[in-house]
């Protein structure tokens, strides 16, 4: 087995492909396909989302400072492409995909009823990066689709059957192999 240089890139995959909603009001809402997006830190809980300066939604995301990160499913696979390819510039994509617009608890910016969660969020700095630039924020709430919250109270996200993105390509997460920490836990005696 041999490893052969590659030109430096973003190979940390897979992500996953989550449509951003932002907007103040009924007239500049938006939805933007985001893979770049992820954890930042876990108390307090932050997250970023990174976008290009052209897109559509970046002055909105600027002007208000606020988004929702909404997470996507397979049965959303084709609005979460489409939303991606098409301009909010052009296009109403709320209208033309048929989502669902939901009012959010804390921020402005409305969620996707659709989505089996959506993570409310609150810009604290702005890092241009290059081609991209990094929203940084603070998440402010999350809001949970009810029918994945089991009879003890648990999000069972893995039965909204999440969608990721790997290399330009979506696919459905796989089989359940284990826990955290699964692989240094102790066997119980019997």
């Amino acid at each position: 087995m041999a490893k052969v240089d590659w030109k430096p890139g973003n190979m940390i995959y897979p992500l996953p492909a989550v449509m951003v909603t932002v907007g103040n009001c009924a007239e500049n809402y938006n939805v933007i396909t985001i893979a770049w997006t992820g954890t930042i830190c876990s108390d307090p809980p932050m997250c970023y989302i990174s976008v290009r300066p052209g897109r559509h939604s970046y002055q909105i995301l600027k002007d208000t400072g606020e988004f929702v990160i909404n997470l996507t499913t397979k049965e959303l696979a084709y609005t979460t492409d489409w939303c991606g390819v098409r301009s909010g510039r052009k296009y109403d994509k709320f209208k033309e995909m048929g989502l669902t617009i939901g009012k959010a608890s804390v921020v402005k910016a409305p969620i996707i009823m659709e989505a089996p969660i959506s993570i409310e969020c609150r810009v604290v700095d702005i890092k241009p990066l290059g081609t991209h630039d990094m929203f940084i924020a603070e998440v402010v709430n999350v809001l949970a689709d009810d029918k994945y919250i089991d009879k003890n109270g648990t999000f069972k996200l893995q039965d909204a059957k999440p969608i990721c993105y790997s290399h330009g390509q979506y696919y459905e997460l796989g089989k359940h192999i284990g826990k955290f920490g699964f692989s240094v836990e102790k066997n119980k005696k019997k």
